[in-house]
């Protein structure tokens, strides 16, 4: 499978992570980032701002090469 920006395997995590942040990324075998990403969601979404954990997510998965 190819990889890079827009890839078939990224389209997918990207819109995995957009369900569950860092979920796109631990497809992508990117482990630490994955717990960071998850944690981050969780801490922000308890002042309102887990949206940007979406998003940032979502984007990460997208643009990430796998070189």
């Amino acid at each position: 499978m190819a990889s890079g920006r827009g890839s078939a395997g990224n389209v997918l995590a990207a819109a995995l992570s957009f369900f569950v942040p860092g979920l796109g990324q631990l497809t992508q075998g990117r482990l630490l980032a994955a717990f960071a990403h998850l944690v981050l969601s969780g801490v922000l979404w308890l002042i309102g701002l887990g949206w940007i954990m979406h998003v940032w997510s979502c984007y990460s998965a997208a643009v990430w090469r796998g070189d």
